[in-house]
């Protein structure tokens, strides 16, 4: 009887002894979070231009660039709100937007909506510093964090855009259609398929590209639907991984500057393109050189993220009703489409964007139940087909175009493998029965 107490104290030692440093993590996180905003912010001054914080602020009162993305990431934060408060809130952020628009329209002045969103989820947060205190204050602050980590990701993707095409004169576009005919070329093929479709096919596929954070934040609000009823948020969902990708993915561009067919080999590049040629004529095969480039167009293709983060939403909406799990699987279909068929990437791009979303997502999904032997084969695994494809199109695109029948279903097979070892390897990680969320008093505001 004694062994069997000091079995449960030292469990509850333990217990509390893995969740005493959260907070620090947590506030860790945050530090380094804004200092790397703020580095952004230098590196954007430098250059003459505003960097994220500073045309973030500036939405509090002009015309936003994208006003549902604002609504998207309100609709984060309310997760953590009653029904009653969140129509409240919704209503406020309505209310808000008429006036601006109203004083916008009688100024001439540009028109758009979404600073109501953004008053809303800043009010908020004050709210959770002055009105409340212990766990309902932390939950509102979480709550409020994740609307605003999504826009400040926004942001930040787009200073960083413009810190690649600055800081990387020479792009190596001509290595990566190179090693594309080992795949046949489906940038070429795509784009043309996309032109006979006419202007609705251009129109749906421009606006799944477009929206795809929207998708992404449906998907979240799914996830997070029960937050509100258990008090906390769950352990991993979509927010989380989307906003790693946006973060590591810039890196990558930096190692492996591309613009893109379009750009490289098209109209849209000038006399910066080695032709104009795109979607009709695939490039010959020639020994590839870096190429200069303007210090305008983002070198932003490899690994394509839209790709990364349309495979984010297609694993989460797994677990959802058939109607998300049809939306997560036409948006990802529709994001192929568009990012080949409008000729913002290569086929190569689109197989390295999957294996590095799939490492993530294991890499996230390992921290949060516990690093063990499968969890670490995975992401090792997933790190080293994402390293050997990068080196496979910088030192083999010769040779891979030289073999495409070899080196076309290689390319396949390395995607595969990952996809295989992560289906695998997450399956037994999946619990048997989910838990019934049980609701528990929420305090309104007063």
């Amino acid at each position: 009887m004694e062994s069997r107490v000091f079995s449960r104290i030292r469990r509850g030692i333990q217990s509390s002894a893995w969740r005493r440093p959260r907070p620090l993590l947590w506030a860790t996180a945050g530090v380094v979070a804004l200092g790397f905003l703020i580095a952004l912010e230098i590196a954007a001054r430098r250059y003459g231009l505003p960097g994220p914080i500073t045309n973030q602020v500036k939405e509090v009162v002009v015309a936003p660039k994208s006003g549902p993305l604002l609504y998207a990431s309100m609709a984060l934060m309310m997760v953590v709100l009653t029904w009653r408060q969140r129509l409240i809130a919704a209503g406020v952020a309505i209310g808000i937007d008429v006036v601006f628009l109203l004083v916008r329209w009688a100024a001439d002045a540009k028109l758009g909506f979404g600073n109501g969103a953004l008053w809303v989820v800043l009010g908020y947060a004050v709210i959770a510093v002055t009105r409340r205190t212990g766990r309902e204050r932390v939950l509102l602050l979480k709550g409020v964090g994740l609307g605003l980590l999504l826009v400040a990701g926004r942001k930040t993707g787009d200073t960083w855009l413009l810190i690649t095409s600055k800081t990387r004169p020479t792009v190596l576009d001509q290595y990566v259609a190179t090693a594309d005919h080992a795949l046949g070329n489906p940038s070429w093929v795509a784009g043309r398929i996309v032109r006979a479709t006419g202007p609705i096919g251009d129109h749906v596929l421009d606006y799944v590209y477009i929206q795809l954070a929207v998708a992404a934040v449906v998907v979240a609000l799914y996830q997070l639907r029960n937050v509100a009823a258990e008090r906390r948020f769950p352990r991993h969902h979509l927010v989380r991984t989307f906003l790693v990708i946006g973060l590591l993915g810039p890196g990558i561009y930096m190692l492996f500057p591309v613009v893109g067919p379009i750009f490289a080999y098209g109209a849209d590049g000038g006399h910066w393109a080695v032709a104009d040629q795109w979607p009709h004529t695939p490039p010959v095969m020639a020994t590839p050189h870096d190429m200069p480039f303007d210090e305008i167009t983002p070198r932003n293709c490899m690994p394509s993220l839209h790709t990364a983060w349309a495979t984010a939403i297609f694993i989460h909406s797994r677990k959802g009703p058939r109607l998300l799990r049809f939306a997560g699987t036409f948006w990802l279909i529709a994001t192929l489409g568009a990012t080949l068929g409008f000729g913002y990437h290569y086929g190569t791009d689109i197989i390295a964007g999957v294996v590095f979303t799939l490492t993530i997502e294991a890499a996230l999904r390992s921290l949060e139940r516990g690093w063990d032997r499968s969890g670490i084969q995975l992401v090792a695994y997933g790190t080293t087909v994402f390293a050997a494809l990068l080196v496979s199109y910088r030192y083999l695109p010769v040779h891979m175009a030289g073999h495409p029948s070899v080196f076309g279903p290689l390319l396949v097979l390395a995607m595969v493998s990952v996809i295989y070892g992560y289906v695998r390897t997450t399956g037994p990680w999946e619990p048997r029965t989910a838990p019934v969320p049980q609701p528990e008093p929420q305090p309104e505001l007063v």
